[in-house]
């Protein structure tokens, strides 16, 4: 082992020593991301086309009178995305802590990315 590749060795093991468990959630999952070919959620602007993979925070179902909505929101360690599906109460699957792909256009709402009614690929639970 080379002088550089233990110095990299130990600043890694000192980082996951010294990280709080919420950043190494979130370097796994923008590692998951990554290999799946997500797209990360801070680089999705308004009107692209994207594929984002992640882990769902939160699943909200809203019910109006005129359309309910289930709202979810997906996490990738970079950002949230929320997905909502327009004239829908539940979906089988789709709970908080699934991992999942999800591929649509990008809008913003209230200053959030969503994506209306996105195609999705749900990961097998570990």
């Amino acid at each position: 082992m080379t002088t550089d590749e233990s110095r990299g060795s130990l600043r890694r093991l000192l980082h996951r020593l010294t990280a709080s468990e919420a950043e190494i959630e979130a370097q796994e999952l923008q590692r998951e991301s990554a290999e799946s070919g997500g797209t990360p959620a801070h680089q999705c602007n308004r009107g692209q086309v994207v594929s984002v993979a992640g882990r769902l925070r939160t699943v909200v179902y809203t019910p109006r009178t005129n359309l309910p909505t289930l709202e979810a929101d997906l996490y990738d360690g970079t950002d949230v995305v929320t997905l909502v599906w327009l004239g829908r109460r539940h979906i089988a699957g789709i709970e908080p802590g699934r991992h999942l792909t999800a591929r649509g256009r990008v809008a913003v709402r209230d200053d959030r990315k969503v994506i209306y009614n996105p195609y999705y690929e749900l990961e097998s639970p570990k």
